[in-house]
């Protein structure tokens, strides 16, 4: 793999891992909302990830990641009963989101780390081609 390629590859990841981020923010943001339907509760999201391969487009190594969508879980929201709160349903039951604060929160961690692995990955790969550069002018 050419050097130049693993921009195309760092950047598609840079990419990714950011679709990433926000759909965590967007969870943690909406982790205690309430509603008086099952249906109307928000619902925890998830990117969908998928690898571009080289052969797909002429080459023979991977060339990144691409974001297929988004998608939304499929857990039962939790129902707990409180009668006094202004969204209780007939019965006094509200339903809560169903993301899990620690589980996003742990998310929102290697998300990050990725990222930052890949900014990392294309400073290095810049200073090795400055450097190749400059061995041309010796």
């Amino acid at each position: 793999m050419s050097l130049t390629r693993v921009f195309d590859v760092a950047g598609s990841a840079l990419s990714a891992e950011s679709v990433r981020l926000n759909t965590v923010s967007s969870n943690l943001a909406n982790a205690q909302t309430v509603s008086s339907t099952s249906a109307g509760a928000y619902r925890a999201r998830e990117p969908v990830f998928a690898s571009i391969l080289a052969n797909q487009s002429g080459g023979g190594d991977s060339v990144g990641v691409r974001v297929l969508g988004v998608v939304e879980s499929s857990a039962v929201p939790t129902m707990e009963y409180r009668p006094d709160h202004p969204l209780a349903d007939e019965n006094g039951n509200v339903f809560l989101s169903n993301v899990n604060v620690m589980e996003q929160l742990a998310d929102l961690i290697s998300a990050s780390r990725s990222y930052q692995t890949n900014v990392e990955v294309m400073s290095t790969s810049k200073q090795l081609l400055l450097r190749t550069l400059e061995l041309g002018n010796r």
